[in-house]
C-alpha cells in the first residue's frame, strides 16, 4: 500500500516535529497536521519562524523547507481526515484529575473523541496510527470504537511509539536509534505495518525499524521512560547521601558510569526530573500495575515518582533553611523555568513545585527564562494552585508573589539568593562579577543542575551549594536567629 497523503490530529510538541521530518523526508507524500487551537495553526502557518509554537533546535528550518510545498497546518479536521490514508493520533492524555483512576491513570477522553470523529468521517479504508503515549491495550478500545461505529470501513490500528528527547527532538527523528512499529499480526495487519515502514525507510536503515505485535509496542513506550526515570531518581538518591557523607556525586556517577553495564547516560543528578513523559507514563504504569493486581510491581515503581517529589522539596528546603530559615519577603531569583534545555516546555517542570514550596513560605519568585513567557510561568502556577483546590482570592494572592522578566539582570538584581531550574548553556556565561554585587549579602547560589563553576563563584563571594556536593564554603545553617 503506497501511502500518498496523510493526516495528523494534533498539533503539539509531538505532531508539529515528528510530521515536519515526514514531510521533509518523503515529498511525494501530502502531510497535514490539524487542530482545534486556531492560535496554535496560526503560529505554525506564521511567516516569522521564531514564533511556532514549539521551540527545538533545527524545527524552523524543517518546517521552512517543507512548509507550503507538502506540509500543511489547518483547523479542517474533517477534511484532513477524509482524505488521508492514514492517521497519526498525537493528542494530549494527561494523567486524569478526576473519578476512577485520579491521579495515575491516563486520560484517554481525547484519543477516543478523535477515533468516533475518524469513525463519523471515514469512507474508505484507513491505517490508525498510535504516537501519543498509550496504556498498554489501548488499540483495542480504539479498534472497537472504529469497528463498531464506523460506515463499514476497514481500519488497522498500528502503535507507532515516540522516543523524542525535546531539545534534541529533530536530531533525534533524523538519526533514531529505533523506530518501534506494533500491529496485528493478520495479513492486512501486515500490509498496514508495511506501509508505515515504508515511509520511515525513506530516511533510516531496515536495522533502526524494529516491528512488534502491538501490545508489546504500547508497552515498550511506557517501560522505556520508567527506565530512564528509574536512572534519574536512583542517581538522585544517591545525592543526598553524597551532601551527607561529603562525596561529589559527579564523581560517584562517572565512577560507575564506566562500567559497561551501567553506562554514563542518565546518571546526572538534578532538582529532579520533568516534561510530559516521564511522570505521566510511570503513573500509568502504577495503574495498570495495581489493576492487572501486582502490587509489589505497582510499589516499586512509585516510588521513582516518590523520590522525585522528594527531591524537588529538599531543594526548596535548602533554600529556606540556608536563608536563616525564613524566605518570607525575600527576593529568589529563579534561572530558568522549562523543565530542561533547549525546549520551550514547562510541563511538570520542577521549577513549577520548588517555586511552589517558596511561595507557601511567603517568598517573591522572580523568573527568567530565554523560551518561556510570562504568561506561560503564570498558567503553570494557577493551574497547581487549582488542582489543589485553592479558591480565586487565595490563587491571585500567590501569582502576585510570582515575577518574570525579559532580561536576567532585572530578575537577579537585588536578590537574596539565586536558584539554577534550568541547564541553559547560556546561564554558564552571565557576568557573575556583576550579579554578585547587585545582590543583597550574603550572595547564595543553589545550583540545581550542578552546570556552574564552584570554585569560580566561591572565588567571587558567591555561597554556592550544588546537588549531591559537599559545602565549598560553610553556609550559615547553624546560626541562631
Amino acid at each position: 500500500m503506497k501511502i500518498k497523503n496523510i493526516c495528523c490530529l494534533g498539533a503539539g510538541y509531538v505532531g508539529g516535529p515528528t510530521m515536519s521530518v515526514i514531510a521533509l523526508k518523503c515529498p511525494e507524500i501530502k502531510v497535514t497536521v490539524v487542530d482545534l487551537n486556531e492560535a496554535r495553526i496560526a503560529a505554525w502557518n506564521d511567516s516569522n519562524l521564531e514564533n511556532l509554537p514549539v521551540y527545538e533546535p533545527g524545527l524552523a528550518e524543517v518546517v521552512e523547507e517543507a512548509r507550503g510545498r507538502n506540509l500543511f497546518f489547518s483547523t479542517d479536521v474533517d477534511k484532513a481526515i477524509e482524505e488521508a490514508e492514514m492517521i497519526f493520533i498525537a493528542v494530549n492524555t494527561p494523567t486524569k484529575t478526576y473519578g476512577e483512576g485520579k491521579g495515575m491513570a491516563a486520560d484517554l477522553k481525547f484519543v477516543e473523541l478523535c477515533a468516533r470523529q475518524i469513525a463519523r468521517i471515514a469512507k474508505n479504508d484507513k491505517i490508525i496510527v498510535e504516537k501519543s503515549t498509550l496504556p498498554v491495550r489501548t488499540a483495542k478500545t480504539l479498534q472497537t470504537i472504529l469497528d463498531h461505529t464506523g460506515n463499514g470501513v476497514n481500519f488497522e490500528v498500528l502503535s507507532n511509539p515516540e522516543f523524542l528527547a525535546e531539545g534534541t527532538a529533530i536530531e533525534d527523528l533524523l538519526n533514531a536509534d529505533r523506530v518501534l512499529i506494533g500491529g496485528q499480526q493478520t495479513k492486512s495487519g501486515k500490509n498496514a505495518i508495511q506501509a508505515l515502514v515504508d515511509i520511515y525507510a525513506h530516511w533510516l536503515s531496515p536495522k533502526q525499524i524494529l516491528t512488534t505485535n502491538v501490545w508489546s509496542s504500547e508497552l515498550s513506550k511506557l517501560t522505556a521512560n520508567a527506565f530512564l526515570a528509574q536512572r534519574i531518581s536512583s542517581i538522585n538518591a544517591l545525592s543526598a547521601l553524597c551532601e551527607a557523607t561529603e562525596a561529589d556525586v559527579d564523581e560517584v556517577a562517572s565512577a560507575i558510569g564506566t562500567d559497561s553495564r551501567i553506562g554514563s547516560k542518565f546518571l546526572k543528578s538534578s532538582v529532579g526530573f520533568g516534561g510530559s513523559c516521564f511522570q505521566k507514563d510511570i503513573l500509568n504504569l502504577v495503574y495498570l500495575c495495581r489493576y492487572f493486581n501486582l502490587p509489589e510491581v505497582a510499589n516499586y515503581w512509585e516510588q521513582v515518582i516518590i523520590l522525585n517529589d522528594y527531591q524537588k522539596y529538599r531543594f526548596a528546603k535548602n533554600i529556606i533553611t540556608s536563608l536563616f530559615n525564613t524566605v518570607s519577603g525575600k527576593k529568589i531569583a529563579f534561572l530558568g523555568w522549562a523543565f530542561k534545555k533547549d525546549t520551550n516546555d514547562t510541563r511538570e517542570s520542577p521549577a513549577i513545585y520548588v517555586a511552589e514550596h517558596l511561595i507557601e513560605d511567603g517568598a517573591e519568585i522572580h523568573i527568567y527564562d530565554p523560551k518561556v513567557s510570562a504568561n506561560q510561568i503564570k498558567a503553570d502556577m494557577r493551574y497547581l494552585f487549582e488542582l489543589k483546590g485553592l479558591n480565586e482570592v487565595k490563587i491571585e494572592a500567590k501569582l502576585n508573589q510570582i515575577h518574570a522578566y525579559d532580561s536576567y539582570t532585572d530578575a537577579v538584581n537585588q536578590a537574596h539568593a539565586i536558584a539554577i531550574l534550568t541547564e541553559w548553556d547560556e546561564f554558564k556565561d552571565y557576568n557573575w562579577e556583576a550579579i554578585y554585587y547587585s545582590m543583597y549579602k550574603p550572595a547564595f547560589i543553589f545550583d540545581g543542575r550542578n552546570i556552574l563553576n564552584i570554585e569560580k563563584l566561591t572565588a567571587i563571594g558567591f555561597q554556592i551549594k550544588g546537588i549531591g556536593k559537599g559545602l565549598v564554603r560553610q553556609f550559615y545553617e547553624e546560626s541562631v536567629f
